[in-house]
């Protein structure tokens, strides 16, 4: 059994609007975090070596920061970078802080592939290391719940033209 998360999308949107979607700082506090989640704050520098800190806030849960580095960035087509649990000041921390098990990663690398299909986009991201369990399957329905989320943000960008 692979420990990566994969998980593939199909938007009806163009290629470069879905990677802007992932490297404007307005465009994710859009979309980030999982239903009944909010993003209020994110910070891009959206290039190779560039980080990145974003919270995700609920009512019942609390604010929960996360943060990491592009290592790989190609325009249009991909994004990998680190990510790992942090504080509001971007330092990183354990993730049993915010309620994890004490066998999650300390980091994990994420890849983002963009691949455009007549106009619209194929997006397949891998979550590498995750292992299994409770954590992971939590993990994966976050993307995904994320990704619907994803799914109007980019509808509602396309009818503002």
């Amino acid at each position: 059994m692979s420990d990566d998360l994969v998980v593939e999308r199909n938007f009806e949107a163009p290629v470069e609007l879905v990677f802007k979607a992932w490297t404007t700082p307005d465009f994710i506090m859009k979309w980030w975090g999982a239903t009944g989640f909010t993003c209020p704050s994110a910070t891009i520098d959206a290039e190779l070596g560039g980080k990145y800190h974003l919270a995700m806030k609920h009512e019942e849960y609390g604010t929960i920061w996360s943060g990491g580095e592009f290592k790989e960035f190609v325009p249009n087509k991909k994004i990998v970078m680190t990510d790992h649990f942090s504080n509001e000041q971007g330092e990183k921390v354990s993730p049993t802080e915010y309620g994890m098990d004490d066998i999650f990663p300390e980091e994990l690398e994420i890849a983002v592939d963009f691949e455009d299909q007549n106009g619209q986009t194929k997006m397949t991201l891998t979550h590498f290391g995750l292992g299994g369990g409770e954590d992971a399957e939590m993990t994966k329905d976050g993307w995904n719940e994320a990704f619907d989320k994803l799914t109007g943000a980019l509808a509602g960008a396309q009818a503002e033209g």
